[in-house]
């Protein structure tokens, strides 16, 4: 099987999971990260809603990290769970080591987390990201 169908196949499950705490689905939904509409929410960061709202919450979403993207130090006011789609992100915790999330891979972020995060160097990276609660970023001073 090949990578990019377990990692569609992974981040499917997360909408459908999610999905499922929100409402019941009516009907199939298909949303193709390539062909997505991205708005650039910050300089190397664009997002593309697949369901719900980011400001209110929950929601799920695509989001691509521009190659060498650094978003300096923040904590998110809510839990955000994502899986790498293409490239990598960057998670850096304000004490401990560095993780390079890949295609495949999972992250949890409970909210208050203070990290940095940013794509890979050269990929930059593309994940699928969800919350219960809206997203929310503020950055550490």
């Amino acid at each position: 099987m090949k990578r990019s169908t377990v990692v569609a196949g992974a981040a499917l499950a997360c909408v459908m999971l999610a999905g499922a705490v929100v409402a019941q689905a009516t009907k199939a939904v298909h949303v193709d990260s390539d062909k997505a509409t991205y708005k650039e929410t910050s300089p190397g960061v664009s997002v593309a809603t697949v369901w719900g709202d980011l400001d209110k919450g929950p929601y799920g979403a695509f989001t691509k990290f521009a190659p060498g993207t650094k978003v300096p130090l923040h904590t998110h006011p809510n839990d955000i769970r994502l899986v790498v789609i293409k490239g990598a992100y960057i998670y850096k915790p304000e004490k401990g080591a560095e993780i390079r999330v890949g295609p495949g891979q999972y992250l949890f972020l409970p909210g208050g987390d203070r990290h940095e995060s940013g794509g890979d160097a050269t990929e930059g990276a593309l994940f699928y990201d969800t919350g219960t609660r809206p997203f929310g970023l503020d950055m550490v001073k």
